[in-house]
């Protein structure tokens, strides 16, 4: 059994020095935000000068992540890197502990902010934009190369139907939702997208920011070829003044350009975490998370009909704005998965809630059709008869040349 009481600062410290040779400690300290994290996790400063990161999962779903996050920076091998201007995690070492491992990586230094604190400072906000049309902008060859998942823009419109068909099949979703969601996975304009590399996974506390820069980005267990948009949901709900400021940058860095109607994937994506939610608590049996799901949902459908709700394209209609959407997110059961600002992420007893663990899984190839710039002005999406530009890059076969010692380390 994976979870019990946190275990002690010098256990772990112990365990790092037996997962890495030679490694010598002078100083550990314990990165936590309570004592139900997915994670014990200790700060290291070693003899030599490096800050590192020992970490036990409490959980076999915090497990599994674990282990998809170590093949993805497995995956980021040092060409790819090199193409970030940001620091992703380097894996050290590991060792068997308690029925699991224990995992050493660098630390990363930087902060940890709420979505609406990352948009409220203008050069913060555009770096994040930047950093985000960065991972956007890799080669997809690697990720191939890798064994993860590829998902084309088809195969990313048969996911989100599948997805709707489930939930819908359980009865408890309200059928002006169902229509529209259906209406919006009909509309062949809203799935001309190339795939491209993409985090899979990424929120504001993906982010570690120093001064006004980002320092670090790291979560990766998603990592995979799919449809940008997934990685931009959390950001349209942001409250913050500099929204399109991050919308902005993201648009002027991406290479190759970007589909019009990213934002509506957004918007729906969006909505459809919360259709997630609920398929986890049917999962789980558990009738508190489907009672939230269902409240939720039918509050979602108030907002289709209010009279600030925003067009996801011209097929489908109006429907709730991301805000909302996120507003109604913020009433679920994931209080102490929230991260304190000022906080390093890849700490503590990280407490990634089974919310935004409910990821559904997807594979395929990947997609090179191409569209055109993208507007900032998100009242102009609407127009799905925008026209096609130009293509994603091609692979950089510099760029993904295996990193001979990490593809000799243990297998994830």
């Amino acid at each position: 059994m994976l979870r019990g009481m946190a275990r002690p600062t010098l256990t772990l410290a112990a365990l790092a020095t037996a997962a890495v040779s030679g490694l010598e400690i002078t100083s550990a300290q314990r990165h936590s935000r309570g004592s139900h994290g997915d994670y014990d996790a200790v700060d290291l400063q070693s003899a030599d000068g490096r800050r590192l990161l020992v970490r036990v999962p409490n959980s076999v779903s915090a497990e599994t992540e674990q282990s998809a996050d170590l093949v993805a920076l497995r995956a980021l091998t040092t060409g790819v890197r090199g193409r970030l201007d940001f620091r992703v995690p380097t894996y050290i070492g590991q060792v068997p502990f308690s029925g699991t491992r224990a995992i050493v990586s660098d630390l990363i230094p930087g902060d940890v902010y709420s979505a609406d604190e990352l948009t409220r400072d203008a050069d913060v906000a555009d770096a994040v934009g930047r950093a985000i049309a960065a991972i956007h902008s890799l080669p997809t060859a690697f990720v191939g190369e890798a064994g993860l998942p590829q998902a084309s823009a088809a195969d990313s419109r048969t996911a989100a139907l599948a997805l709707i068909g489930r939930a819908a099949d359980t009865g408890r979703l309200p059928a002006a939702l169902v229509r529209r969601w259906e209406n919006a996975t009909d509309d062949d304009a809203l799935w001309q997208f190339p795939a491209l590399v993409i985090n899979g996974g990424l929120s504001a506390d993906s982010f570690l920011i120093e001064g006004d820069r980002v320092s670090g980005v790291i979560g990766w267990a998603g990592l995979a070829v799919g449809d940008p948009a997934k990685d931009l949901h959390w950001l349209l709900g942001a409250r913050g003044a500099n929204a399109e400021v991050a919308l902005a940058a993201y648009t002027s860095a991406r290479s190759g350009g970007i589909d019009r109607l990213i934002a509506q994937r957004a918007l729906l994506y969006g909505e459809l975490e919360l259709v997630k939610w609920l398929l986890h608590g049917i999962d789980a049996r558990d009738s508190a998370i489907v009672d939230d799901a269902v409240s939720m949902l039918d509050g979602l459908v108030e907002g289709v009909h209010a009279e600030h709700v925003s067009p996801l394209s011209p097929e489908t209609g109006p429907i709730m704005t991301v805000n909302d959407v996120e507003r109604m997110l913020d009433r679920t059961p994931r209080e102490s998965a929230r991260r304190d600002p000022g906080a390093h992420l890849l700490t503590d007893s990280y407490d990634q809630s089974e919310f935004e663990r409910y990821r559904e899984g997807e594979a395929a190839g990947p997609d090179a059709d191409a569209t055109g710039p993208i507007a900032l002005d998100l009242t102009g999406f609407g127009d799905s008869s925008a026209p096609s530009g130009t293509s994603e890059p091609d692979a950089d076969t510099d760029a993904t040349t295996p990193d001979q010692d990490a593809r000799n380390s243990d297998s994830s």
